[in-house]
């Protein structure tokens, strides 16, 4: 009875360790979605002021 108890700790600890992996491969790639957004919204901006400047009479 006892290895079952320690198979059960190593299968616990596996998932613990999966899903540890999982949860920082997430944060990464949402740190990169992050970077792209900011990045996207800051060339709209400048785009933006760019043609409210070319419009005459503004």
């Amino acid at each position: 009875m006892s290895w079952m108890l320690v198979a059960a700790v190593l299968l616990a600890t596996a998932g613990l360790l999966v899903l540890g992996v999982l949860a920082i491969r997430l944060w990464l790639d949402v740190r990169a979605l992050a970077q792209g957004v900011d990045t996207a919204s800051r060339a709209l901006a400048e785009a933006a002021g760019d043609l409210a400047a070319a419009v005459p009479g503004r």
